[in-house]
């Protein structure tokens, strides 16, 4: 016989409960640093101490006044919201007043606080089971608020015993942080370990400042930043690597934020990903940070103790937005374009050449452009097209170039055409006769291990490598997959002579597609030069009497 139904006591419910929220050394470190954001904090130190089981967090954040400091520890007990009308208007990344109070469940609690009108010092409070306080003291502080949490889970043994290696938990509150430096660029931030440096995050005024310092191999160059208003639905905010420039190994750099904080969001992700598509090398996948600030009462919170699983109203409507606003980003134009910094090679030159000499110069960054133009001008070894830019020169090459305008054609317009006299294939698999179905061809057996295609994309029809190019298409993929193959064939070969009005038919064609930064295999299609580093190399900012040894 089972034993009979009857309430946990109190102190049973505040312990699970504080299992959900408090499991780690990581989930301490991410309700203190939320709770001093929404404080208005601009600074923060994060001091870890494994070996005695504590966290101290300082912040320059308002402060909390006396009366604020014995409810801060009850249960439940919050600034955020009153009644439930406020669960669809949170804007703040703590609501539910549970962090500090199942906190003190598991470890033992010191706030010290101090408000910027009071005069001198603040107050230090520790607090007892039940979130009141059992000491209360005059303290010396700044404005801003120290909570050290200590003797974590010294109540429950066997949740230290099941914790993994502190360096595991080390990458889970740097994960954290980096999450929330993404949202909150102009936060500066301190992480220690037994008072020495982990690592620190300076403050900036987008992500594009903050990402090189999380990504060393990354510079802030190979980002490209946009934000723009959404209709009156909200705003968008993007970083993304330039795919000509950075990816990575792993899709662990696709991320979302949601009103200030990183969120899960499996379908924004992908959405993500499929506007990469064919910008990459194969199994590379983007640098990207999406950051949605949106009305909060569009979002649900309130499914799950670390608030990154969320609901989100509108989801069609936002998965739209964002595949806008990355191939907007993409594309060369006067707002997303700025070549300085890109040319890596050259500016290492330049860095030599001046060591070595005895003049100075100074560098300046080009404006970005108000009219985004490029002029032929000549080929160099029937492969680049080199084109004048008002920045400076650029080198394009031609066969990528063009294989991406043929690609993005195809993906727009796949044009099957039926063929006056079939085109006859042997030795097909039946894979490969499956696969030319697939992709949409009419194609019959013909004879004894014979095929006739009677329909092939109009691109090919005129080639005579059709044959050829149909024996490709068949050995497998999708129909992406096709369509890069047949772009790749029938685009301008390298070797191929162009006059200059064909050279710049091909740039007027190019600079318009919607990723025009790589080909649809993830090379890169264009080198800018630009004038700034040109005027470097040829010492045109060198001052003339010292070019004549008039000079000191």
């Amino acid at each position: 016989m089972s034993p009979p139904i009857k309430p946990l006591s109190p102190h049973l419910i505040n312990l699970i409960a504080a299992g959900e929220v408090i499991d780690s050394f990581a989930a301490v470190v991410r309700e203190l640093v939320e709770n001093s954001l929404d404080a208005g904090a601009t600074r923060l130190v994060i001091s870890l101490y494994p070996e005695i089981w504590q966290v101290k967090v300082t912040d320059n954040g308002q402060g909390m006044s006396l009366e604020d400091l014995r409810n801060c520890g009850k249960p439940h007990s919050t600034s955020k919201i009153c009644d439930l009308d406020d669960l669809w208007k949170i804007t703040s990344l703590g609501f539910r007043g549970e962090a500090l109070h199942s906190i003190i469940q598991v470890a033992e609690l010191e706030v010290i606080s101090r408000q910027a009108d009071e005069d001198g010092s603040g107050w230090c409070l520790r607090y007892n089971l039940d979130g009141d306080a059992k000491t209360e003291e005059t303290a010396p502080i700044a404005p801003g608020t120290i909570i050290t949490v200590s003797n974590l889970f010294g109540r429950i043994p066997i949740r230290r015993q099941g914790l993994p290696a502190f360096s595991q938990q080390l990458k889970a509150i740097q994960s954290i942080i980096e999450n929330l430096a993404l949202c909150h660029p102009q936060i500066t931030w301190q992480v220690q370990q037994n008072n020495q440096s982990c690592f620190n995050i300076s403050p900036g005024r987008t992500p594009q400042q903050i990402l090189p310092q999380l990504l060393k191999r990354v510079h802030f160059h190979d980002l490209q930043y946009l934000s723009q208003d959404i209709e009156t639905q909200g705003r968008i905010e993007v970083v993304l690597g330039l795919p000509d420039r950075t990816h990575r190994g792993r899709p662990d750099w696709v991320k979302v934020g949601v009103n200030g904080r990183v969120v899960r969001s499996p379908q924004l992700e992908q959405t993500i990903l499929a506007a990469f598509s064919r910008t990459l090398p194969k199994n590379r996948f983007p640098i990207c940070f999406i950051h949605l600030k949106i009305p909060p009462n569009q979002i649900d919170w309130n499914r799950h103790p670390a608030k990154t699983e969320i609901y989100l109203q509108s989801l069609d409507f936002w998965q739209e937005n964002v595949t806008k606003i990355i191939e907007q980003t993409l594309r060369l134009s006067s707002v997303t374009l700025d070549t300085y910094g890109q040319n890596q090679r050259v500016k290492k030159l330049l860095k030599v050449s001046e060591d070595k000499g005895s003049y100075q110069v100074n560098s300046k960054k080009v404006n970005q452009l108000e009219v985004f133009t490029l002029r032929a001008v000549g080929q160099v070894n029937q492969t680049y097209i080199v084109a004048e830019h008002s920045s400076g020169l650029w080198l394009i090459e031609q066969h990528i170039a063009h294989e991406r305008v043929l690609y993005e054609k195809l993906q727009d317009n796949w044009q099957l055409i039926p063929l006056d006299s079939p085109i006859i294939l042997t030795k097909l698999s039946q894979s490969q006769v499956e696969q030319l179905q697939r992709i949409g061809l009419e194609i019959e057996l013909f004879g004894e291990h014979i095929w006739a295609v009677r329909t092939v994309p109009q691109i090919l029809s005129q080639r005579d490598d059709c044959a050829a190019a149909l024996l490709e298409l068949s050995l497998g993929g999708d129909l992406e997959t096709a369509q890069v193959a047949t772009a790749c064939r029938s685009a301008i070969r390298n070797g191929t002579t162009l006059n200059v009005s064909e050279m710049q038919d091909l740039l007027d064609s190019w600079k318009k597609t919607r990723n025009p930064r790589t080909c649809p295999h993830g090379r890169p299609i264009y080198l800018s030069l630009e004038e700034s580093s040109l005027s470097r190399f040829f010492r045109r900012h060198w001052v003339i009497g010292k070019s004549h040894g008039l000079g000191s």
